[in-house]
């Protein structure tokens, strides 16, 4: 009797808690059958005591799983079948207990407080089995209830009761509504008058509203129940409260607590209101959690991306506040479903949410994945493989699954449910039912209805480690053998009679025995009897009155034998009894034994040994066994013959008297079992290397129906075509699959090396293996043979991946090596080895390495495993280094990064897994932590990747896979699946994502189902692409009716156009929007103007227009789209061709951020600045520029072509170069002072337009206006800030329209008569493009983000206004940058897309109404003639397509989709397409690239010819050859480029990869081989490499190495037979180019780099010294070494030694000008030296002398220098962007501009009629007047 309930209640006690229970039902065997979704439990903890309880609950698949909750249990476990939640008692309300637990540091779980209160607990057992196995919950089986507590009742129901409430209460408040009911009177408890059922008894709700996170603890939660926040009447919001925890709290509790309880926050405003709204869900961003997402966390409208909640909408999903009419406010907490979330603190008010009633949605379809086909076979061991009925059907164990495979189909079915390795299998005889039991300390056996796949039942066995079963006949016995904990043999035999009708398996009897037993059969003809051999024994046994008895067998001599298999004798003979029959028993030593079965003696014994054939050679092969004997492992009989399995690797067919084989089957291994089928016509085989085979006997034909890989699959790769699968195992074996058959192609063998890390080349059939010895090897699949072996690592290889392109591949080991290799060739070489940057870690691999989908970036954890690096992958820079162990700032320990990879679209964020199972979602380019994924597996997560369209995440840990929503947008947004019986070690989709691998313990391929789901779910939301979400209006889903633009299917050569009906884009024609003013016009525009001071414009002059364009809001009808124009300056307008007034410059933007869109020129950053002084040139110049070699490709939009006059014009730095086409001539405009961004001609090619930066620390832009006839500069305008984006003028040429860049945003319209600014708007975003309308000449359009922004130019008089209307573009597109645009004839405008799509608008009606996907990257340059339109992309290709289907749908609409746009032609170029300009019938054009290099297309050919082509980077060195037919360059690109020098065209290039060619320098004397002369160049690179290039055979002869570091300065000898080459440690190293040997090393100019090596010839009789050579040597430390050698003798001496001083103090430049010597052409005998010194001057040394005998003055610190060979004549180039030439004779200089950089570099011809220098990649060339060049 209990005080409080006032009744009866159950006291369970006792010290042991599992000796003393009350268990519901009794027996074992019964079930309760309870289907109710909730059970209610009403019970007490003993004070002071611990308790226990278990539940028992059947899933739908038959599989029981216990459920058990109790204060003893300190963490949350869980299983495949046993939960274990820890439960935490609660304290009486003010009791002591309950303050100083508040207090506290020790743990919550414990002993129940002394005033522990009487619970009622629910448990909702559907959802926690949904949630935390995966599983469907069927019904309740049975109860256990162990000591200590006190119980009142227990039930089960379908209704959620709610204690606490009163039927008059729920009648009143309405609440059955909310799905809440009265707790029945004979279950509730009893509540005196007066008194709250909340302060007497506790309410637990398991799992709660807000806690359906797994890993959680049974707790009394801060909102009891629904009553408990809704008293009587409606409830009032009211002032939340302060909610805060002390600091003890927190140390105390668990990180699930911490996060989820109340932040501290500051009080708010009052926010009174009478009635709690409703909150209708929609979608939101997603927040990544744990497989459940609140449903409070996803209300609300916030737009889906990749950052983190905005603080504005962040919406505490943990918080709800009711008020009460009583006045006492309460502020509840309820746990959410997340263990991390990120908050922000807000100065606004919270919006506080109902809870919402909406059902669980979950991530569809369920399963998402379904097993399909498995490599693999045994796991335990490789012995079962039976035969099912019907001998088409074989069944094997593969770890932990069954699979039953058909052998002529292949078709694969699966028995999932075991937790372990299945150790053994057994059949009844009409293989009805099929037994399985797994290996572990408690075995466990499952029973299965075959035919159905069912499982029946599951029984614990007793033993150890089961190791044998077997089925009677009838299926009515089953019999299994094991080991016991002590290592002694156990026998039990179980009834399963009626598990086939629901019931549960008996034990008939069990028996232990020190007897070793290897194999263990059921007679077929009784029940009861069995028998069994082993090691030495072979024994009967027989079930009799209950218990298992055994006899042995008399072996006599043969009882020292090991035997291993049995069987009866098949066949029955009505003449005599059934157990008067023959068993064979086979033994490791060959011997088979006939025993007579009835009379329990040994018949006949005889042994199998090899045929042998005089002195042939074994037909045999010997025994893997020593000992003459065949070593049997398996016999099996069947009516006429026999057949064995031998360690030989036979099988073999005997007759029954064994007295020839008559049919054999060979294999490579140990052949471990044998089974003949039932219709005797099949034979099965299993080997010790994982094969089952078939041997058909009529056929005599042999079938492998399953190969496997003996060791743990390492890592996997699959083909670009899916067709082969490659897989690694610690079995040292490579193998290749068919991914159709899953049958094995190919298989390479490294005996003393295991085999790690596995990629197949994206674009070759070849793949790269790399192994624990750090060797990595490719090799070819079509010639099944090594291409090349890598060694440059030393540990075990953690990482391996090519890039996209296949053009590079990479890498990692254990010691932290990172390694990059070119594999644009076939056989790949290393390009960069890293030492220590990846982390040492074995863990990471097989995917350590993650490279970008664009092929960009290469991350890695490293350098420790607390940092990610990112680097360049083309170059392995590192760009930025994310430290994760310091992202989690709730987190009290060192977060580790273990895997990580890059989702798949063009800068995408980066995922990283961590050591405390959360997923970090960081931003690729900033490092940024944008979201967290927690509790992503209980254990460490082995691999993680994303599909390919971007919408799942596939993680594998604790031997199981999990598929998660990537958005998160449903309450279960995960799928769980097992199936691995070890560590997963590899998982990934295919590249069509309609599959999925994973390895681990074997190759298992799964169907994944969700791409067929999306599809169908976009095709009925029109939803676009990943991670952009469509907020469909309900009034808009008519209108939405066309399919979407784009497929996930690869794009086809002819791809078909999609037309699309964009809603709130039903608009007028053009003329009646004029007409009609629908056209935004803004009142301010027209009424006011805001003044300076003086009365001028804010914003320029007076009569300018300046406007803000801001985003439109759509109507939900068809309403005209209108655009709020916002003026910043209005005024009226000054008549045409009026002058400019002053300009004045109003405030940028504020929120500049670049766009990421190619199409905005990003000037290249400058070291130097150009100076404000020259000095004059006279009348006759003695230089005069001849050429520019090269084309900017950093600029956009900077080459023009007009194909009917043949004017032909491009930018080179800040020169305008004007070209003619036929002769090579060129002019050379010269008037910007920094590098030209974009050009635009006028369409009668008279005028050109050109832009720039102003430069000198002016942010303006200067705008060039060019007389095409004269080449003269007429106009030069100032208006934007920073850069002009694009120029174009209009079709009459009566206007000029120019656009800023990201930062500028302005739109000037200038007059092109007197080119004063007409109109002039700053627009809210960047605009990347614009063009006029050819039709019409008032309208011009420009693309921006997602948009396209039409613009009418509106003429009053002589005041022009300007009209603007902005149109999105279609929501198929989704969040889009609108890249370029072109318009065509027919009222047709074409814009590209960021993301490769073409779009086509109807300019009548300004709508969209097609896209077609061009390609896989941003479009950037669109060009249309008539039906043919061209496109550049940064995918490197160059389109065109025939359009003439797009005017017929534009005038049909949908009528007329028989048409298509059809892709004639492309051609992949050198780099990203920058400009274009074709002729009118876009036959024929030029295109520009990033590369440098302009393109003559001729698409009438296909072919693609080089114009113009320059180096990409930094020019470092030019060379002549000796009779100045041609010249070198080389630059820091790597490349080597001969030229001739009368047509400057290139002639030959060599190209090394990843290597910075920095010096060069060319033969004197040309070398005869076979009589012709070989002209060669020695280059010097960045590797300290040296190579020598032949030019005649156009091929690289010779590769030197005798630097350790970049080699700065090279030098030919004389004769040319010796190579003096200079490094950046300032050592000097003497080669030889006929042997590639370094003869000497010269160490004095150390550890200072070396600038300059210069050879001569010089008689020694001048200098007094013996020699041939005259050589010098200059160091960056201002130190000149003179050396006078005779390499024939082996003479290398110095004659003099140069320092120059170098002042001291805070003017020191930086970096410091170099140090630069050459010797005089007129005097050889004479230095000159230019360097940082006292003054800034030229130095004329003396060797003869020894002194400086001259100095000439300049103006600053020279960074070039070169000497005339045939006068006296000086050039020296200065960073100032100047070039002078100093005449020596007459002290005079001239200077001259033209550069665009630091002039770095000055060389004369040898005949000194030609002078080059160079400005970053920019190569002038000079032509020296005769006077200067005597």
């Amino acid at each position: 009797m209990d005080k409080t309930l006032k009744g009866t209640v159950y006291r369970i006690s006792g010290a042991v808690p599992a000796s003393n229970y009350l268990q519901l039902p009794k027996t074992g065997t019964q079930s309760l059958g309870l289907t109710g979704r909730y059970i209610y439990i009403l019970f007490k903890p003993a004070p002071g005591k611990y308790f226990v309880v278990h539940l028992d609950v059947a899933t739908e698949d038959s599989q029981v799983v216990r459920i058990s909750f109790s204060n003893l249990f300190k963490e949350f476990k869980s299983t495949a079948t046993w939960l274990q939640f820890p439960y935490i008692c609660g304290a009486a309300r003010g009791s002591v207990y309950e303050s100083t637990a508040k207090t506290s540091k020790r743990d919550l779980v414990g002993l129940a407080p002394s005033n522990v209160r009487w619970t009622c607990l629910i448990l909702d057992l559907r959802h926690i089995l949904g949630l935390y196995l995966n599983r469907t919950y069927s019904h309740l089986k049975s109860v256990k209830l162990c000591s200590n507590l006190l119980v009142k009742n227990l039930f089960t129901s379908d209704l959620l009761f709610d204690p606490a409430l009163t039927s008059s209460e729920a009648h009143h408040s309405k609440m059955a509504l909310h799905g809440f009911s009265p707790m029945p009177r004979e279950m509730a408890f009893p509540v005196p008058k007066g008194e709250l059922w909340h302060d007497l008894y506790d309410y637990i709700r398991f799992p709660s509203d807000g806690s359906k996170m797994p890993y959680d603890s049974i707790q009394k939660s801060t909102l009891n129940s629904y009553s408990a926040g809704c008293p009587k009447g409606e409830p009032v919001t009211q002032i939340p409260k302060d909610v805060s925890l002390s600091k003890p709290v927190r140390d105390r509790v668990s990180l699930i607590q911490q996060i989820t309880s109340p932040k501290e926050m500051p009080r708010q405003s009052p926010l009174l209101t009478k009635h709690i709204p409703k909150i209708h869900p929609s979608r939101s961003e997603p927040v990544w959690t744990t497989c459940i997402v609140d449903q409070s966390l996803r209300e609300g409208s916030r737009a889906r991306g990749d950052s983190c909640f905005p603080p504005s909408s962040m919406d505490d999903g943990s918080i709800h506040v009711y008020a009460h009419n009583n006045g006492d406010d309460a502020v509840h907490a309820v746990t959410i479903d997340s263990d991390e979330n990120q908050y922000m603190p807000t100065a606004g008010p919270k919006t506080i949410p109902a809870k919402s009633s909406v059902p669980c949605t979950t991530l569809l379809p369920d399963p998402i994945l379904k097993l399909k086909k498995i490599i693999g076979f045994g796991g335990c061991n490789t012995k079962w493989a039976l035969w099912a009925s019907g001998s088409s059907v074989v069944v094997y164990p593969c770890h932990a699954l069954i699979v039953a495979i058909t052998i002529d189909s292949g078709k694969q079915r699966f028995f999932v449910g075991h937790t372990d390795k299945v150790a053994a299998l057994a059949f009844n005889n009409k293989s009805t039912l099929l037994a399985s039991a797994q290996m572990g300390e408690m075995s466990v056996v499952r029973l299965w209805d075959f035919p159905s796949g069912k499982c029946l039942c599951m029984f614990k066995t007793g033993i150890h480690s089961i190791s044998c079963l077997s089925f009677s006949y009838s299926g009515n016995v089953l019999c299994g053998t094991g080991k016991d904990k002590r290592g002694k043999t156990v026998v039990v035999v179980w009834n399963t009679i009626q598990v086939s009708h629901g019931g549960e398996v008996v034990m008939l009897a069990k028996a232990h025995t020190d007897v070793d037993i290897q194999a263990f059969k059921i007679a077929f003809f009784d029940d009861t009897r069995m028998v069994s051999c082993g090691r030495d024994n072979v024994r009967l046994w027989r079930i009799q009155n209950g218990a298992l008895r055994s006899c042995p067998v008399n072996l006599g001599e043969h009882r020292s034998l090991e035997f291993t298999d049995l069987a009866f004798e098949v066949g029955h003979s009505t003449q005599r009894e059934p157990e008067d029959r023959m068993l064979f028993v086979c033994s490791r030593s060959g011997h088979v034994l006939e025993i007579d079965y009835k009379n329990v003696t040994v018949k006949n014994v005889r042994r199998l040994l090899p045929l042998e054939t005089g002195p042939a050679p074994q037909r045999e092969k010997q025994a893997f066994n020593s000992g003459p004997g065949i070593s049997l492992n398996s016999i099996c009989l069947s009516s006429s013959f026999c057949a064995t399995a031998s360690d030989d690797g036979y099988l073999r067919l005997w007759p029954l008297d064994f007295s020839e084989v008559f049919l054999e089957a060979e294999h490579n291994n140990p052949v471990s079992s044998v089974r003949i089928s039932p219709d005797n016509l099949k034979v099965l085989c299993t080997t010790a290397t994982g094969n089952v085979g078939c041997l058909d006997i009529q056929s005599r034909n042999y079938c492998t129906i399953m190969r496997s890989h003996v060791g743990t699959v390492l890592a996997f790769s699959v083909d670009s075509s899916q067709k082969q699968l490659a897989t690694v195992s610690e079995d040292n074996t490579i193998r290749i699959w068919n991914v159709e058959s899953m049958q094995q192609l190919y298989e390479f063998t490294a005996s003393d090396e295991i085999p790690c890390a596995v990629a197949f080349h994206p674009l070759q059939p070849i793949f790269a293996c790399g192994f624990d010895t750090g060797v990595v090897r490719t090799i070819s699949l079509a010639a099944s043979r090594l291409l090349e072996e890598h060694k440059q690592h030393r540990g075990l290889i953690t990482g391996l991946t090519f890039s996209s392109d296949g053009h590079f591949m990479y890498s990692s080991c254990t010691h932290g090596t990172l390694s990059l290799y070119n594999c644009a060739v076939q056989k790949s070489h290393t390009v960069r080895v890293l030492a220590n940057v990846v982390s040492q870690d074995a863990d990471h691999g097989p995917d350590a390495l993650s490279v970008s989908c664009d092929g960009r970036l290469l991350a890695f954890v490293g350098p420790s495993k607390y940092i990610v690096t990112l680097m360049d992958a083309h170059t392995l820079d590192e760009l930025l280094r994310i430290d994760v162990s310091i992202l989690d700032l709730d987190s009290t320990a060192l977060d580790v990064a273990l895997r990580l990879c890059f989702t798949p679209f063009p800068f995408g964020p980066l995922l990283v897994s961590t050591s405390s199972q959360k997923i970090l979602v960081l931003d690729a380019k900033s490092g940024r932590l944008i979201r967290v994924v927690p509790q992503l597996h209980r254990q460490s997560c082995s691999s993680l990747t994303l599909s390919p369209d971007g919408r799942y995440v596939l993680t594998a840990g604790d031997r199981t896979i999990k598929v998660w929503d990537y958005e998160m947008r449903f309450d279960v947004s995960c799928q769980v699946f097992i199936g691995h019986s070890e560590p997963i070690q590899q998982v990934r989709f295919t590249a069509d994502q309609k599959q999925v691998f994973s390895v681990g313990d074997a190759i298992f391929l799964w169907d994944f189902l969700g791409v067929f789901a999306e599809e169908s779910f976009r095709d009925e939301t029109d939803s676009p692409g990943p991670l952009v979400v469509l907020q469909v209006d309900p009034n808009l889903e008519k209108v939405q009716n066309s399919p979407p633009g784009s497929s996930d299917a690869p794009r086809e050569l002819v791809p078909l156009p999609t037309v699309v009906s964009p809603p709130c884009l039903d608009l007028s024609a053009l003329h009646r929007l004029v007409e009609q003013d629908t056209w935004s016009d803004s009142e301010e525009e027209r009424e006011a103007c805001l003044k300076g001071k003086n009365g001028e414009a804010v914003n320029g002059t007076a009569g300018h227009s300046v406007l803000v364009l801001n985003d439109i809001v759509q109507h939900e009808g068809p309403l005209p789209v209108k655009s709020d124009l916002t003026p910043i300056c209005s005024s009226p307008h000054s008549p045409a061709g009026g002058g400019r007034g002053k300009e004045t410059k109003g405030s940028l933007p504020q929120n500049i951020i670049r766009p990421d869109c190619y199409r905005h020129f990003i000037p290249r950053f400058k070291s130097s600045a150009p100076t404000k002084v020259f000095s004059s040139p006279t009348a006759n110049d003695a230089l005069k520029l001849k050429a520019v070699i090269g084309y900017n490709g950093n600029a956009r939009g900077n080459m023009v072509w007009n194909p009917d006059t043949g004017f032909f014009a491009y930018s080179c730095g800040c020169v305008l170069i004007v070209e003619d086409l036929h002769s090579g001539s060129q002019q050379h405009w010269l008037g910007h002072p920094e590098e030209i961004s974009t050009l635009a001609l006028s369409h009668n090619a008279q005028v050109l337009a050109s832009a720039s930066a102003q430069g000198g620390g002016d942010r303006r832009c200067q705008m060039c206006i060019w007389n095409v006839q004269n080449g003269t500069c007429e106009k030069i305008l100032f208006h934007h800030e920073n850069q002009v984006q694009a120029m174009a003028y209009s079709q009459d040429d009566r206007f000029l329209v120019t656009l800023g860049d990201y930062v500028d945003r302005v739109v000037a319209l200038w007059n092109s008569q007197t080119y004063d600014l007409v109109s002039s708007t700053r627009l809210a975003e960047p605009v990347h493009d614009l063009a006029f309308n050819p039709l019409s000449m008032g309208q011009l359009a420009c693309v921006g983000k997602g948009a396209v922004t039409f613009w009418l130019m509106k003429q009053q008089g002589s005041d022009i206004s300007l009209k603007v209307q902005r149109v999105p573009a279609p929501d198929t597109l989704g969040g889009v940058e609108l890249t370029s645009m072109c318009y065509s004839s027919g009222c047709l405008l074409y814009t590209g897309t960021s993301t490769g799509q073409i779009c086509s608008w109807d300019t009548e009606t300004n709508c969209c109404f097609m896209t077609w996907e061009a390609v896989d990257g941003e479009i950037g340059v669109l060009q249309c003639r008539h039906n043919r339109l061209v496109s550049g992309s940064n995918t490197k290709k160059i389109q065109i397509w025939s359009v003439a289907a797009v005017q017929e749908l534009r005038v049909k609409g949908s009528d007329a989709r028989s048409n298509s746009v059809l892709l004639e032609q492309e051609i992949i170029l050198d780099g990203t397409i920058v400009s274009a300009a074709f002729d009118d019938g876009m036959d024929m054009g030029i295109v520009g690239t990033t590369a440098g290099t302009l393109w003559y297309i001729n698409w009438t050919e296909n072919t693609s010819i080089r114009l113009i082509s320059g180096h990409k980077n930094k020019v470092s060195e030019v060379a002549f050859s000796p009779g100045e037919s041609h010249f070198a360059t080389c630059a820091e690109d790597g490349s080597v480029r001969v030229w001739s020098l009368a047509s400057l065209e290139l002639v030959v290039q060599f190209q090394v990869l990843n290597q910075s060619c920095l010096c060069l320098a060319w033969s004197p004397v040309p070398t005869s081989i076979n009589g012709l002369e070989s002209h060669h160049i020695v280059a010097g690179y960045s590797d300290g490499t040296i190579r020598l290039f032949s030019i005649s055979r156009t091929e690289m002869e010779l590769k030197m190495h005798p630097h350790s570091v970049a080699v700065r300065a090279l030098g030919y000898s004389a004769d040319g037979e010796i190579i003096l080459s200079g490094s950046k440690d300032g050592l000097i190293a003497i080669n030889s180019p006929r042997t590639g040997m370094t003869i000497r090393v010269l160490t004095d100019h150390r550890p200072s780099a070396i600038n300059v090596i210069q050879c001569t010839r010089k008689p020694y009789t001048e200098l007094g010294t013996e020699g041939s050579d005259l050589w010098l040597a200059s160091s960056s430390d201002r130190r000149v070494s003179v050396w006078i050698s005779d390499w024939l003798k082996d003479k290398c001496e110095i004659i003099d030694w140069l320092s120059f001083p170098a002042p001291t103090g805070p003017e020191i430049p930086s970096p410091l000008p170099p140090s630069l010597a050459a010797f005089c052409p007129w005097d050889k005998s004479t230095i000159a030296y230019v360097g940082f010194g006292l003054q800034k001057e030229i130095l004329f040394y003396s060797l003869q002398q020894k002194q400086v005998i001259e100095k000439i003055p300049l103006p600053s610190f020279a960074t070039s220098l070169s000497l005339s060979p045939v006068a006296c004549t000086i050039a020296v180039g200065f960073s100032e962007r100047m070039l002078r030439l100093i005449d020596r004779a007459t002290k005079t200089s001239e200077d001259y501009a033209g550069h665009n950089d630091t002039v770095c570099l000055c060389r004369f011809a040898p005949s000194g009629k030609r002078l080059f220098t160079a400005s970053y990649n920019e190569i002038l060339v000079w032509e020296v007047q005769s006077s200067s060049a005597k």
